[in-house]
């Protein structure tokens, strides 16, 4: 659901939907009191339904298909809430709003009961023949204070629709309807990265909202997250390649605080990418899962999605382009765990679920692209936590939108978006008798304890203007060893006038203090003090300092240079001579910090010691962990894992192209060796395989560094540095493949093969061996000796079937499947599984092959671990393979297929007489 999945069809892929089977537990003999739960509930809930079996469950879970709102032409759901009358409303992504009184749980053969809402005072109610309502296309649903909160993403240009904005509903006059529509605020931003979900505060008193990245916020009462942010990364800028938010600057996406009229408006939280959905633990910290930009997938700037601690005026450092924040900068705030690559929609808390402790604890994650939504389990640490993730519920196709735990304690979640085909679930545990009744309060350490206080302590000076004290209280707070505690006081310190505490920055000794205390002051102070502060911090004995707090120290620097300026020339050395001695470092993630600062400085040796770095950087085993579990992905989405599997097999170096960014703006302290050194580099990137931009990205820095050779070497360098090698607008490689001239029609059985059958004479040889090329049977399968082995080898296949044989395996791959080529799904201990063709078997372990085009990468898993495992019985071919073929083009991809690949077969030889 969520942004601009580049659409791409794929033939003969390893990479499609799963059925996942949700075997009810014969639960004989049951002994405990849990045993006859889970007997009850695995006896009410049978179920046949296709829609139902594919769905894999923890045991003791069950799950029931309610209704398919596609099928009574009710549009796609994205959002949905329940009254206080305990009826579900919910929106079509691009429609009408609608209630639904839903059946108790245990009564299968129940429906919902349906109806579209009457919205305004000018409702025509439910006549057919006046369609048009008030009121659509949501993003977020609420029900709170006796009214129905309806965040519309929409730029209302039809006639029944409201422009973006956060509304209020109300029954003015007691018939069930709403009547009274508020416009609380309006936003301006529509789409996928537009404004999204509503929240009810843990006090019951208050509402939080959530917009993405393409949303402007609005004017605001109260800014927590001081309203003084900027871009503040010294990397050269480059813009996505593609135009994707170009003009989206911070704070990027952001949550507020408001009350129930909408009257005050307090930002919490910004610098997010486009998170959907917000909620609150048990304890009543907020948190939120964000989404990545997969067109940056193997770069170094790529964050994928996570699942984020927003604490009072948090910072999380999505910028545009290239200069996304590194986690790792004092001035953002790190993920408490990373997901991976996904399409984050729903997020909730499910405290209020008949489930067991463990999962009424959790927060469910819910991921549209691959079809999973995940468990989330916290971890305190210090003020903060960390997370553990796993998967709850999975299936493919699973296009997961929105989720809410009922009245009854039931999980219900819906699938749809994007206008596909939209079916409600709803999720038990046993016969969901388990009490939902408040959580018993979880022990934790004294030392969490304090440092809690401490945060939330300093969170009360987050307001302007504050209360006094501020500046006394939260300055010991700066030094402190929890990252979140020192967040907290320096944006305490930042919310007091700069008056009070610009002296006491440039007069502090402690080096840690000293950091945190000049990363404030360049973000509030006037340039005025830019050399006494860099000076200032050019006094910490580097030496003495953890990575992180060299981490932190380099931030300083550079935030400094962003805000303040170019420092004078004496200061510019002695900031050069200070960093240079400590250059290179041993780690990536300080040689980053160092290599920014020094290039831009124009220090005298820094190209020359960060392009030695760039030939011979390694990335970070976390990165390289982070892509390894990558592949797990391919299989479940053939779409979007077809994206993933092409990085995979030729992943780029994610260290060495940072150095090759930050190269690229180098002014001066080129040679002509070095030059040469830089433009072979460059063209060799061009090999390597990453998210939809990164030929773009590459293609930008080679530019920037080619406006600053000599004119008599830009030929030979343009030359050298792969020009030749790329499109005409320079984000993709020049590819002489044609492309399906279409336009291509969803083809069935019925359509096609009267076509195939009126006869394949005198077809075009060349341009059927582009079709097999065009439509990706090449990455698969072999004709001739050219292409893929993952598939069979279809050179004899005209000797062996039909023509009708032939369109029915492309139609519907999973008709026949060969047990040769079949995938297997094993489920693991830890709850998760994994899907994959196995190609050998151990003592131990399978080795199982993930990725179609890297079929030699495989992944290893042992036996020990491993549940159960069984053969798919879906095809690991996906069907649509020929929907960009028009009629002449799908005829001659099956005389090319017919004929083998023989160019002298009888079906080309009319063609090749008239030659």
């Amino acid at each position: 659901m969520n942004r601009n999945k580049s659409p791409l069809i794929v033939l003969f892929t390893l990479a499609v939907s799963i059925f996942f089977v949700n075997s009810c537990r014969n639960v004989k003999d049951a002994k405990t009191a849990n045993e006859q739960e889970l007997a009850a509930g695995a006896k009410m809930f049978q179920s046949t339904d296709p829609r139902v079996q594919k769905l894999k469950l923890p045991a003791g879970f069950q799950a029931e298909h309610l209704y398919s709102p596609s099928e009574n032409k009710q549009g796609s759901w994205v959002a949905m809430t329940f009254d206080d009358k305990g009826r579900m409303i919910v929106s079509d992504q691009y429609g009408f709003l609608y209630r639904l009184q839903v059946p108790p749980v245990g009564s299968a053969a129940a429906k919902p009961t349906v109806e579209r809402l009457n919205i305004g005072p000018d409702a025509p109610g439910n006549d057919p023949a006046k369609p048009k309502i008030g009121m659509g296309y949501a993003q977020g649903l609420l029900y709170a204070f006796n009214s129905l909160y309806v965040m519309v993403n929409h730029r209302g240009n039809e006639e029944f629709s409201k422009t973006s904005g956060l509304y209020r509903l109300e029954d003015a006059n007691g018939d069930d309807q709403y009547e009274k529509v508020t416009l609380i605020k309006e936003l301006k931003g529509e789409g996928e990265h537009g404004p999204h979900s509503i929240r009810l505060s843990p006090d019951k008193k208050s509402l939080y909202v959530v917009a993405g990245n393409f949303t402007d916020p609005p004017q605001m009462n109260a800014y927590r997250l001081p309203k003084v942010w900027g871009e503040d990364n010294l990397i050269p800028l480059i813009t996505d390649p593609r135009g994707h938010a170009n003009d989206r600057r911070a704070p990027a996406g952001w949550i507020a605080k408001i009350d129930p009229t909408g009257t005050n408006w307090e930002m919490i939280g910004g610098g997010l990418r486009n998170t959907y959905d917000i909620d609150f633990n048990d304890e009543g910290e907020l948190f939120a899962y964000d989404s990545d930009m997969e067109w940056d997938f193997g770069m170094p700037w790529y964050k994928p999605t996570r699942i984020l601690h927003v604490t009072s005026g948090s910072e999380f450092g999505w910028r545009t382009g290239n200069s996304s924040w590194s986690p790792t900068f004092a001035d953002n705030l790190p993920p408490a765990v990373n997901i991976g690559q996904g399409s984050p929609t729903n997020f909730m808390y499910g405290q209020s679920a008949r489930f067991p402790d463990k999962y009424r604890r959790a927060f469910f994650a819910f991921d549209w692209s691959f079809g999973i939504i995940y468990a989330i389990h916290l971890k305190p640490e210090g003020s903060s936590y960390t997370a553990d993730a796993e998967e709850f519920i999975s299936g493919a196709p699973l296009p997961l939108t929105d989720g809410v735990i009922g009245p009854d304690g039931a999980m219900y979640f819906l699938t749809g978006g994007r206008r596909l085909e939209s079916d409600l679930y709803r999720v038990t545990y046993g016969n969901n008798t388990l009490s939902n009744g408040k959580l018993a309060t979880v022990k934790v350490s004294d030392e969490v304890k304090k440092a809690r206080k401490i945060r939330k302590d300093l969170e009360q000076y987050h307001n302007t203007p504050s209360k006094e004290g501020g500046v006394a209280f939260a300055w010991p707070y700066l030094k402190h060893e929890d990252r979140f505690i020192r967040y907290a006081a320096r944006i305490a310190v930042e919310h007091q006038p700069v008056s009070q505490w610009q002296d006491r920055v440039l007069q502090e000794k402690d080096p840690i203090a000293l950091t945190q205390a000049a990363i404030a002051l360049a973000r509030h102070g006037n340039q005025s003090v830019k050399n006494q502060l860099l000076t200032a911090l050019t006094t910490i004995k580097y030496d003495q300092l953890s990575d992180t707090q060299k981490s932190d120290l380099l931030r300083a620097f550079e935030l400094v240079i962003v805000r303040m300026g170019m420092p004078d020339a004496a200061v510019k050395s002695q900031i050069g001579s200070y960093l240079d001695a400590h250059y290179p470092a041993q780690s990536n993630d300080l040689n980053r910090g160092l290599s920014k600062i020094l290039v831009h400085i124009g220090a005298p040796r820094a190209v020359e010691k960060t392009m030695a770095l760039m030939a011979t950087a390694q990335d970070d085993q976390a990165s390289k962990e982070m892509y390894t579990a990558s592949p797990g992905l391919i299989l479940r989405n053939p779409q979007y894992g077809l994206d993933i599997a092409n990085m995979l097999a030729k992943a780029p170096p994610a260290q060495q192209m940072f150095y090759a960014t930050v190269l690229g703006g180098a002014k001066t302290g080129w040679t002509p060796a070095l030059y040469e050194k830089y433009f072979t580099w460059i063209r060799n990137a061009f090999n390597y395989k990453g998210g939809l931009s990164y030929i773009g990205f590459i293609n930008k820095s080679r530019q920037m560094a080619l406006a600053t050779v000599p004119p008599e070497k830009l030929a030979e360098y343009k030359t050298l540095s792969g020009e030749g090698l790329l499109s005409s607008n320079g984000n993709d490689l020049a590819n002489n493949a044609p492309n399906p001239k279409g336009p291509g029609r969803p083809w069935t059985m019925e359509a096609a093969l009267p076509l195939v059958e009126s006869g394949l004479s005198n077809r075009n040889f060349e341009n059927g061996k582009a079709m097999f090329a065009a439509t990706r049977c090449i990455s698969c399968h072999n004709m001739r000796g050219e292409g893929g082995n993952v598939g069979p080898d279809l050179t004899q296949l005209g000797t062996r079937f039909s023509s009708k044989d032939m369109l029915e395996s492309i139609i519907h791959p999973s008709k026949v499947i060969s047990d040769q080529y079949a995938a297997t799904i094993y489920t693991l201990k830890d709850g998760s599984s994994v899907l994959g063709r196995q190609i050998s078997e151990e003592n131990d372990k399978y080795m199982v092959s993930q990725n179609p085009f890297a079929p030699d990468q495989l992944r290893e898993i042992l036996k020990k671990d491993v549940v159960s495992s069984k053969v798919s019985n879906v095809s690991i071919m996906m069907p649509g393979m020929i929907n960009r073929l028009n009629e002449e083009e799908l005829k001659d991809l099956m005389a090319y297929l017919m004929s083998g690949g023989n160019k002298g077969h009888k079906m080309y030889i009319a063609q090749n007489t008239s030659k």
